[in-house]
């Protein structure tokens, strides 16, 4: 009798249009879309000011599992030759002819403009947040998603998720307070090769931070493997070494 009316409920959920699907599973096959596990890619990060002056840098970047990313800077000339590590929820700025690396936070940011140093040194969402719930909404997945420790840079996410694709069209990032922090807007899908199909351009604005707007490009995104050594204090100087 309860399986006949767990049938019905079933059929009746997916009826109403309610997704039959599971929420952290979602987030998890999200996160594969986007990029493999362990991955190297190059990334301009462009600064809009409100009179229109902008600040451009480029980044190669390694990322290995689900703890270890380590972005250099490439340009321009005053930046060329910095990296900054994450180590799950530990993040460090190494500055050549500074004698050692120094500890940043993740609401800081190294470039400035809107994005902070989670943004640009981002693990998978599967690794920071559980889904809440999951709903359609305009024909895409809307997913809450609750950061799962106080060390994430938002509270909670709210992701609206391209039914076909299944990678991000808009997050947005708030703080325990239900502040709205950020708006984050991925578009351009682009075909990577090797079965990674995913946005080519992330956008985002704040209202904390009015008139203010940053984009990043992404370019070269391949699957790669490391050794841990690369993702140490000591290697930060040498992370040009891994360029191909």
């Amino acid at each position: 009798m309860m399986k006949r009316l767990y049938l019905l409920l079933s059929l009746l959920l997916v009826a109403v249009g309610v997704p039959a699907e599971d929420g952290n599973t979602l987030l998890a096959e999200i996160d594969r879309r986007l990029q493999p596990e362990s991955y190297e890619m190059y990334r301009k990060l462009i600064n809009i000011e409100p009179d229109g002056d902008r600040k451009e840098f480029v980044l190669y970047t390694v990322k290995k599992g689900k703890d270890n990313v380590v972005a250099l800077f490439l340009d321009p000339p005053s930046e060329k030759g910095r990296s900054s590590l994450r180590q799950g929820d530990n993040m460090w700025l190494y500055i050549p002819n500074v004698g050692k690396p120094l500890r940043i936070t993740s609401l800081q940011s190294v470039v400035g403009g809107v994005f902070n140093n989670s943004d640009l040194l981002r693990l998978d969402y599967s690794a920071e947040y559980d889904a809440e719930s999951i709903a359609e909404e305009g024909g895409q997945f809307l997913l809450e998603l609750n950061a799962k420790t106080r060390n994430v840079a938002y509270d909670h996410l709210k992701m609206w998720v391209d039914r076909e694709t299944r990678v991000p069209t808009k997050v947005e990032a708030y703080a325990a307070s239900g502040l709205l922090i950020k708006t984050l807007r991925y578009s351009k899908i682009k075909d990577f090769g090797n079965g990674i199909e995913r946005p080519a351009m992330l956008e985002t604005d704040s209202p904390l931070h009015e008139g203010y707007k940053s984009v990043m490009l992404f370019d070269g995104i391949r699957e790669r493997d490391f050794s841990d050594e690369v993702f140490t204090l000591n290697y930060m100087s040498q992370v040009g070494e891994l360029r191909q």
